[in-house]
């Protein structure tokens, strides 16, 4: 199976300006990003941007660059117009991996694209993982995906879902006694087919309410595979905070 990783990287960043140049022990953040993909089954990694600092970086460690509109709305978007410019084929498979991701396991790369590879009937195939505390199913900066037996999504949301009933705020383990609740882990693969789909559709109303793009896909009938990561995936980068503690974990490797 072949597919294509595409990590969008943009310079802007409210809460961490310049966040793809940023130095994590050594090397910028794009480039710790694209060494991981790299070590990936991916028959080829590139970056998309739309700012020439990013792309100087790039070209500097020996990466593959694509310049690509700053009018882009989303990652998907500029996936497609990557997508677009190579020529590649309506069933091929492109995995978007975040640029601030610099700490995302190969494995997991794989795994996603070989999930969309499998399960024909999906458009878009994606990963999650056990939230563990209640404070984690409160959080809306965490997103939360509950699945069919199939593995297919049913809802995306910032809301604790799927919500007991009888759940009492004030009990740390009121979660659920039988169901898991499972965090969306952000790496998706697409078939370019459905790119091409997806930059035509409207934003959608559940969209706008959640912010969650994904839902663009579902609104329109589309299905999304998700499978419980094959390893545990740090989080990414947002803030200073996030960047400094990645810079803890690397450095203590390295020594």
């Amino acid at each position: 199976m072949d597919f294509t990783v595409v990590i969008p990287a943009r310079f802007s960043s409210t809460r961490l300006p310049g966040k793809p140049l940023k130095d994590i022990a050594g090397k910028s953040m794009i480039q710790r990003v694209y060494e991981q993909a790299n070590k990936s089954n991916a028959t080829r990694v590139l970056v998309a941007t739309d700012d020439q600092r990013v792309a100087d970086e790039v070209i500097s460690f020996g990466g593959e660059v694509c310049m690509t509109s700053a009018e882009h709305q989303s990652g998907t978007d500029r996936l497609q117009e990557v997508a677009s410019q190579y020529g590649f084929t309506d069933d091929h498979i492109v995995v978007n991996v975040q640029g601030d991701e610099p700490l995302i396991p190969p494995n997991v790369i794989n795994q996603v694209a070989e999930n969309l590879s499998q399960y024909r009937s999906a458009g878009v195939s994606t990963l999650c993982e056990p939230i563990e505390s209640d404070a984690d199913f409160a959080n809306p900066n965490i997103v939360k995906v509950v699945a069919d037996h199939q593995g297919m999504a049913l809802y995306f949301s910032r809301a604790p879902i799927p919500w007991p009933r009888d759940h009492d705020n004030h009990q740390v383990t009121g979660m659920s006694p039988t169901i898991q609740p499972m965090r969306h882990i952000g790496i998706y693969a697409y078939r370019v087919a459905m790119l091409n789909h997806f930059i035509h559709w409207p934003i959608a109303p559940i969209e706008a309410i959640e912010c969650l793009e994904q839902l663009r896909f579902m609104w329109n009938g589309e299905r999304i595979h998700v499978a419980q990561a094959e390893a545990l995936v740090p989080g990414g980068v947002d803030t200073e905070a996030d960047l400094q503690r990645v810079i803890s974990l690397l450095e203590a490797e390295q020594h």
